[in-house]
Order: structure tokens, then sequence, then C-alpha cells
């Protein structure tokens, strides 16, 4: 089965609905534009399943997983990984996306 989606663009912003529902960041969930901060998202989802061997927010259904993302709690990565990784995830994983690092 295909996945179907559509983009568009409004200025520097985009708008789309697919991907990995437990990487997607919050602004997508909530249907509002988005720019490559939603990457750093994603980044900070990849780094925190690579130390922790899950995902930071996890859920049985869609509407959960999207609470769960948008209220931003996670556990801690195991604490054989240093604080400033630690912190780059958390940094990673803000709920607002202006609060997120740039990758420029």
């Amino acid at each position: 089965r295909r996945l179907k989606y559509l983009k568009s663009y409004e200025g520097n912003f985009a708008s789309t609905q697919a991907g990995t529902p437990y990487y997607t960041s919050p602004e997508i969930w909530n249907g509002q534009l988005y720019d490559a901060k939603c990457d750093i998202w994603s980044l900070g989802c990849l780094l925190y399943e690579i130390t922790s061997l899950r995902p930071p927010f996890m859920a049985n259904d869609f509407p959960s997983l999207n609470k769960r993302i948008n209220q931003g709690y996670f556990d801690p990565i195991p604490v054989i990984y240093s604080k400033r990784l630690s912190d780059t995830i958390r940094n990673c994983l803000k709920v607002q996306m202006r609060e997120r690092p740039s990758a420029v």
C-alpha cells in the first residue's frame, strides 16, 4: 500500500501529512506550517532512540501519541551517556519550534 501525501509551500514554510508518526514534530501533528526545525525534532527522536533503544514518545493510538508529543515529556536517556548529549536531545525535542536549535 502506497502512502499518499500532499506537500504545499507558503513562503519558507511547508505543510504535509506523511512520515514516521513517532518522529513527527508537534507542528506537523497540529497542522501548522513548519520549516527545517521539524528535521531537528526528528534528529532528536533518532538520537534518543539510538541511546535508549526506543522512541521518546510512544502510545497505542494516534490521539494518545499526539498528546504525548505535544506535552513534550520523555524519560531521560540512560546515565551512561554524557550530560551534553542529553542536553542536545532535550533541546532538539522542544515542543515550541522557535526554541529548537537551527542547523544553519
